[in-house]
């Protein structure tokens, strides 16, 4: 009998524990990233005659399957969908932390952070690369006006972002130059700007996809026009010269005297779109040069009157290849937007994933002006399978890429309340998770309780509770009869 009542209160202290255990996983259906806890059971020792004294928990551990990825349209939700878990450290005191909940949000510091203040960790790029026509101008700022280019590149050794701005240089050009120098007029440096602008996009396009060659640079088409032999037949007003350009045809009529003809001539090579036509008069000769990198001009029928001359190549046009064909292109346009006056910038993010498996992190900053990118605070946020990125107009940033970790025994890892687990020896060193699991933007991992199972468990656990007080009951009043007999 009094064994009984040790049965039966071991019962009821192990299924107290049980209806708190499912209790929990029922409370916490809503819990981003939630992992549901199983109880299991063992009895206790036996005596010589085979009576068992009772049962205690055995153990209690996470069920660590997929939780359903669930849409929140939060642009600062991510969900991870297999394996792995966010990487975060506690800022005073650098504790490291992981977690499957990745409803993050920017602090008051500019830094990615959970709800609870801890710093989300990912990879993040160096200093960017700025490129700018005013050296104490590092930054995009009020003076960039006008959007020119922005390029995501991604590749299996780096991630990188390409983005370029200028002032307004529609207001800026003005006619300059020397005759038969490359002269250039307010609206052919306009023209100029946008062709070349049209050719550094393409070159970004096309670098996303040779992003892993080794680089070499363009070569622009330069020609020689060689009229020397019949310069001498320019000397009244129906004489004239000429040259087809890309079946244009340019023709100068013979105005006032030989150099003057022939000034005028390249000043109207000039304003075609993205040429520049230059002459020496000393020897008869224009250069006919294209202003955008690896394109081909189409050159004939250069005369004097109807006689032919001489067309030669002084350079072929080449594309080149990798980053070589970027760099080509953004020179040319930044020439022309300084020959405009204007101000030209171009910022250059890269994040190295050559070393991303030794899981080295940093925290991720989210403030465009404390990356020294933009003088406007906040960008726009987006996440795309883990890659964060700020936007600022039309242009968008790189600023980190966020890192998952996973553990070969997971069931070794420590709840610590608040979404979170830490790392322990039975459960191995946090290995690189990148490879095996995809991260949904503007989602969340559900919890992975299952209601009706949670429900039917606290059933049983009630009425095994309610036996084993039952048990203690029936125990005590037969121990009561016992010591009733003996009066």
């Amino acid at each position: 009998m009094i064994g009984g009542l040790w049965n039966g209160f071991s019962g009821i202290n192990t299924f107290e524990k049980a209806i708190s255990t499912e209790s929990n996983n029922s409370t916490n259906t809503n819990t981003p990233g939630y992992k549901a806890s199983d109880i299991r059971f063992e009895d206790l020792m036996y005596k010589g005659d085979g009576r068992g004294t009772g049962t205690q928990i055995e153990t209690v551990f996470k069920r660590f399957e997929q939780g359903d990825i669930k849409p929140t349209g939060h642009a600062y939700d991510v969900g991870i969908e297999g394996k792995g878990y966010f990487m975060l450290t506690e800022p005073s005191s650098n504790e490291r932390f992981y977690t499957r909940a990745g409803n993050f949000q920017m602090g008051a510091d500019g830094l990615l952070q959970t709800p609870d203040g801890l710093h989300v960790q990912g990879l993040t790029p160096p200093p960017a690369t700025v490129i700018s026509s005013d050296p104490t101008i590092t930054q995009i700022s009020s003076i960039h006006t006008t959007f020119i280019a922005s390029e995501n590149i991604a590749n299996e050794n780096f991630l990188q972002t390409v983005n370029s701005r200028v002032s307004d240089y529609t207001k800026s050009a003005k006619d300059s130059g020397v005759s038969g120098d490359g002269y250039k007029s307010a609206s052919s440096k306009i023209n100029d700007i946008e062709a070349l602008v049209s050719d550094y996009k393409d070159k970004l396009s096309l670098y996303k996809t040779t992003s892993t060659e080794t680089a070499s640079e363009s070569k622009k088409q330069i020609t020689s026009l060689d009229f020397s032999s019949y310069i001498s037949e320019l000397d009244n007003k129906n004489d004239f010269i000429k040259i087809n350009i890309n079946n244009q045809e340019v023709r100068q009529q013979f105005d006032t005297d030989v150099d003057t003809t022939m000034r005028l001539f390249a000043d109207k090579i000039s304003k075609i779109q993205g040429m520049k036509g230059t002459v020496d008069t000393t020897v008869g000769k224009v250069t006919v040069e294209s202003l955008v990198p690896a394109k081909e001009i189409s050159i004939y029928d250069a005369a004097v009157n109807d006689k032919a001359a001489a067309i030669n190549q002084v350079q072929n046009q080449s594309l080149g290849t990798g980053y070589g064909v970027v760099l080509s292109s953004r020179q040319a346009l930044q020439d022309a937007i300084e020959l405009a006056d204007a101000k030209f910038i171009d910022i250059t993010s890269t994040i190295s994933l050559a070393n991303q498996a030794s899981l080295q992190v940093n925290n991720i900053n989210m403030k465009l002006a404390d990356l020294n990118i933009s003088e406007y605070t906040f960008g726009e946020v987006s996440i795309e399978e883990g890659i964060l990125y700020l936007a600022d107009g039309d242009n968008k940033f790189l600023v980190g890429k966020l890192q998952t970790a996973f553990f070969r025994n997971e069931q070794g890892l420590d709840p610590q309340g608040n979404n979170l687990f830490k790392d322990t020896l039975p459960a191995g060193d946090p290995q690189f998770a990148g490879n095996i699991n995809t991260l949904h933007s503007k989602s969340l991992e559900v919890s992975n309780t299952d209601n009706g199972e949670s429900l039917t468990n606290l059933l049983v656990y009630q009425k095994a509770f309610e036996a084993n007080s039952k048990s203690i009951t029936t125990s005590d009043e037969l121990l009561k009869i016992a010591i009733n007999l003996r009066k």
